[in-house]
């Protein structure tokens, strides 16, 4: 009897665990690729994210090139088509800006062209792998760039209705600027973040906002929601969300730093 007790017990571990379902990405923010340095630990994490396993995609959050340039971004591009998985772009304070002849709606000209298979269209924009819903949000200014996000309220409304469309499912924000500081030292940089706040408060299937911009690695939970800010190159961040089909995954965020 205990034999079959043992056994018992053991099979339903065993399917339990087969059940369980996890999800992989990587995120990398603050690159700030340029044509005039040393480039070489982007490179590395390139190779180093091509060597792990199971990623589903990688996430650049921002500040992606050194200065609004079209050469410099088609330089950066022709590095991360290197990746052995889709790569996604969120725009950062440094990639944009109008009077030096690179808009967002060049940007992504730029992008959709020198990369074949990139699909989004704007720079808010949704997709959808294995029933996770990805939010990216555009917190930058292209006419008067500066180091403060701004989340205007065609963006903020933008996403309270995706939120809404997507309540059945776990969803993750990714975005440039945080709304919640990395640690207690630093400030929001972000123009009224109780805005933003106010409109997660409505809705309890966001689990994570991913941001970078701080040059910080942390993870803070408010109200349920984890935030997570990554620190710029050399570090970068294996992010996996296990068992993920369930209402409260658990998320693992790594971090990875190449030398």
């Amino acid at each position: 009897m205990k034999k079959f007790l043992s056994l018992f017990f053991i099979l339903i571990t065993f399917m339990a665990a087969a059940s369980a379902k996890d999800f992989r990405f990587v995120q990398i923010s603050d690159t700030r690729f340029s044509n005039n340095a040393d480039n070489s630990q982007f490179k590395e994490i390139i190779k180093d994210i091509n060597r792990q396993k199971d990623v589903q995609f990688v996430i650049f959050t921002g500040d992606n090139i050194a200065q609004p340039s079209a050469e410099t971004l088609k330089a950066f591009l022709g590095e991360a088509k290197k990746l052995k998985v889709p790569f996604y772009i969120v725009i950062g304070d440094k990639d944009v800006n109008k009077l030096k002849h690179l808009s967002k709606a060049d940007y992504i000209k730029i992008v959709k062209k020198n990369v074949k298979k990139y699909k989004p269209e704007k720079t808010n924009y949704v997709f959808e792998n294995d029933n996770l819903i990805f939010i990216v949000a555009d917190g930058a200014k292209e006419v008067i760039p500066g180091t403060n996000g701004y989340y205007k309220y065609d963006v903020l409304n933008w996403l309270d209705i995706e939120l809404t469309a997507h309540a059945g499912q776990n969803v993750f924000i990714f975005q440039h600027f945080p709304i919640i500081p990395p640690s207690e030292k630093e400030s929001y940089y972000t123009f009224k973040p109780e805005n933003y706040l106010e409109i997660l408060s409505r809705h309890k299937n966001v689990k994570a906002v991913i941001s970078g911009h701080f040059d910080v690695n942390s993870e803070r939970n408010v109200n349920g929601i984890t935030h997570i800010t990554t620190a710029s190159v050399p570090y970068y961040r294996i992010i996996d969300i296990m068992d993920y089909e369930t209402e409260n995954p658990v998320i693992w965020a790594q971090i990875k730093q190449v030398q």
